[in-house]
C-alpha cells in the first residue's frame, strides 16, 4: 500500500459516519438491538483506532512537515479546498480521539438504559467530527468539523443526561456557538485577504498590522470557551455533571483539547504580534484558572463536579505553556493535553463505575470501599496520582515542562502556577480518602462489587499508558519537537526577535 497517496485520514474521519449509518439500519427489539448496536459501533471505532496506530507507525517524527496530505478542489468558485494532513502536533490528538471512542461504546451497554442504538450513533458521529477537526488543513473545513462536534454532544447531554440535562445542554451549546461565530467572521476576512483558507498558506504568511489584534481576539473567543478558560468556564461543570459517563469522557478527553489545538494552529503562527501582546494577560487568566478553580474543587461534594473543576485548572497550565512561546512550555502544553485526555477520561470512567452501582455521585455516600473493591481502589489511586503530577506518571511530565517554560518568562507567574500543584494534590487526595478509605456510612456502598471484566479491559490499558508516558515521555516529545520548533521559529521571525534570543528561547529540552 502506498501511504503517500492512500487517503487514510479521510478513511479514519468518515468511517465512523458510515458505521453510524449501519447502526441506524439495525432492526429488532430488546436486547438484540442493544447487542448489535454495541458490537457494530465497537467494531467500527476499533478499526479506526487500528488505522490511527498504522498512521502513527508510518509517521516520520523527524519531519516538521504535514504528512499524509490529501487535497482536491472543493468549491472552485471560491477557491476552497478539501485538505487534510497531520503533523507532530495533531497526530496524537487523532490517536486520542480514536482510542477513547471505542472505550465509551463498550461501556455504554451497562450505563445507558434507553435508546442505546441512538447513543452509539451519536458517539460515532462525534468521532467523525473530532478526528476531522485535528486533520483539517483548510480553515472552512476546520470550522465545519470544529462546530460539528456541538450537535452530537448537545444530543448526548440533552437526551441521556441527568435531571438538569436540558439546561446544561443548551448552556454548553450557546456558550461554544457564540464564541465560534466570531471565529467564522475572522475566517471570512482571512479568505478575503489571502484568497484562500488553506491553513498552511496562512501559517506561512502571518498578518501584519493592527488588524491582526482584532482577528486574534475573534479566534481567542472561540478557543477560550472551548478550553475552557476562566471566566468562560461555567458551562463545563454543569455539562459534566449532567452528561452520561461516555459524554463526560469524550468531553474531558478530547473536546477540551480543541481549544488548545486551535491556539497552536491559528493564534501563534497566524497572529504572532498579537499573541506576544496578549500573552501577559493570558498568563494572568491562566493563573486565576489554576488557583481559583482548584479552590472551588476543594469544596465540591459531587465527584464529577470536582473532577470537572480540576479539568479547568489543568487547562490553565495548557494556555500558560502555549503562550510562553518556549520549547519547554509549548511541548509541555501539548504533553499536558495528551496526558489529561487519558487521566481525566479515566477518572470519569472511575466515577461511572461506582455510579452504575450506587446511582449517586455524592462523596458522602461512599467510604471504605477498599474492603469490597480493592482492584477498583488500586486503579483509582493510580489515576489520582497521575492527576496530581506524581513523578513517574504522564501528569508530571507535562506540568514540569510547562512550569519550566513559565519560569523562563516570569518567575512570579511560574511560582503562582506551581501553587496549583499543591491545591490539586489536596483535593484529589481528600476525594480518594473519603471515597476509598473513609468511614463506612452507607451499607449499600459496602456491598458494591469490584470492577468487572469489561471495566478492567478499559481501565488497565489507560493505567499502562499513563505510567509508560511518565517513564518514556520522549515517545511523544521526539515526534512533536520538530513541529513545535518550526512553529516557534516562524513566530519569533515574525515578531523580529534577534537571532541570539531566538536560539535561547527555542532550545531543546535535552
Amino acid at each position: 500500500m502506498n501511504f503517500d497517496t492512500f487517503p487514510i485520514l479521510s478513511l479514519m474521519t468518515f468511517m465512523p459516519l458510515l458505521g453510524a449509518f449501519f447502526v441506524m439500519m439495525i432492526r429488532g427489539e430488546g436486547e438484540t438491538v442493544r447487542n448489535n448496536a454495541v458490537n457494530v459501533g465497537a467494531f467500527v471505532s476499533f478499526a479506526v483506532f487500528i488505522l490511527s496506530l498504522i498512521t502513527l507507525y508510518r509517521f516520520d517524527g523527524s519531519s516538521p512537515d504535514f504528512q499524509f496530505v490529501e487535497e482536491f478542489v472543493w468549491f472552485s468558485q471560491l477557491n476552497l479546498t478539501y485538505k487534510m494532513g497531520v503533523d507532530g502536533i495533531s497526530i496524537f490528538f487523532v490517536l486520542l480521539a480514536a482510542l477513547l471512542t471505542p472505550m465509551c461504546i463498550l461501556l455504554c451497554k451497562q450505563s445507558v438504559t434507553k435508546r442505546l442504538r441512538e447513543y452509539v450513533v451519536a458517539l460515532l458521529v462525534l468521532e467523525t467530527f473530532m478526528i476531522g477537526t485535528f486533520c483539517a488543513l483548510d480553515g472552512i473545513l476546520f470550522y465545519i468539523f470544529f462546530e460539528g462536534v456541538l450537535i452530537p454532544m448537545f444530543i448526548i447531554i440533552g437526551v441521556w443526561g441527568g435531571a438538569n440535562r436540558v439546561y446544561s445542554a443548551f448552556k454548553f451549546f450557546l456558550f461554544t456557538l457564540l464564541g465560534s461565530v466570531l471565529m467564522l467572521l475572522a475566517l471570512i476576512y482571512l479568505f478575503m485577504e489571502n484568497s484562500t483558507t488553506d491553513i498552511t498558506v496562512m501559517m506561512d504568511n502571518p498578518l501584519t498590522g493592527d488588524l491582526q489584534f482584532w482577528l486574534f481576539l475573534a479566534f481567542f473567543a472561540s478557543f477560550a470557551v472551548k478550553m475552557p478558560m476562566w471566566p468562560v468556564h461555567t458551562w463545563l461543570p454543569d455539562a459534566h455533571v449532567e452528561a452520561p459517563t461516555g459524554g463526560s469522557v469524550i468531553l474531558a478527553g478530547v473536546l477540551l483539547k480543541m481549544g488548545g489545538y486551535g491556539f497552536l494552529r491559528f493564534s501563534l503562527p497566524m497572529f504572532p504580534e498579537a499573541s506576544a501582546l496578549f500573552a501577559p494577560y493570558i498568563f494572568g487568566l491562566s493563573v486565576i484558572a489554576i488557583i481559583y478553580t482548584s479552590l472551588i474543587a476543594l469544596v465540591q461534594t459531587d465527584m464529577k463536579k470536582m473532577i470537572a473543576y480540576s479539568s479547568v485548572a489543568h487547562m490553565g497550565y495548557v494556555t500558560l505553556g502555549i503562550f510562553t512561546a518556549t520549547t519547554q512550555g509549548v511541548e509541555g502544553a501539548i504533553f499536558q493535553m495528551i496526558s489529561h485526555g487519558l487521566i481525566s477520561a479515566a477518572l470519569f470512567l472511575c466515577v461511572g463505575v461506582v455510579y452504575d452501582r450506587l446511582h449517586t455521585r455524592e462523596i458522602s455516600r461512599y467510604g471504605g470501599i477498599v474492603k469490597n473493591m480493592p482492584k477498583y481502589a488500586t486503579l483509582f489511586m493510580l489515576f489520582m496520582l497521575g492527576s496530581v503530577g506524581l513523578p513517574g506518571t504522564s501528569g508530571f511530565v507535562g506540568e514540569f515542562l510547562v512550569l519550566m517554560g513559565a519560569f523562563q518568562v516570569d518567575t512570579v507567574i511560574g511560582t503562582l502556577a506551581a501553587s496549583g500543584l499543591v491545591l490539586g494534590a489536596t483535593y484529589m487526595l481528600w476525594l480518594y480518602r473519603q471515597v476509598v478509605f473513609g468511614p463506612v456510612t452507607n451499607k449499600d456502598a459496602a456491598k458494591m462489587s469490584d470492577v468487572n471484566g469489561m471495566e478492567k479491559f478499559i481501565l488497565i490499558p489507560l493505567v499502562l499508558m499513563v505510567l509508560w508516558l511518565g517513564i518514556q515521555p520522549n515517545f511523544i516529545l521526539d515526534r512533536i519537537g520538530p513541529s513545535v520548533n518550526r512553529t516557534l521559529e516562524n513566530y519569533y521571525t515574525a515578531i523580529s526577535l534577534p537571532t541570539t534570543d531566538l536560539d535561547a528561547l527555542i532550545k531543546d529540552v535535552d
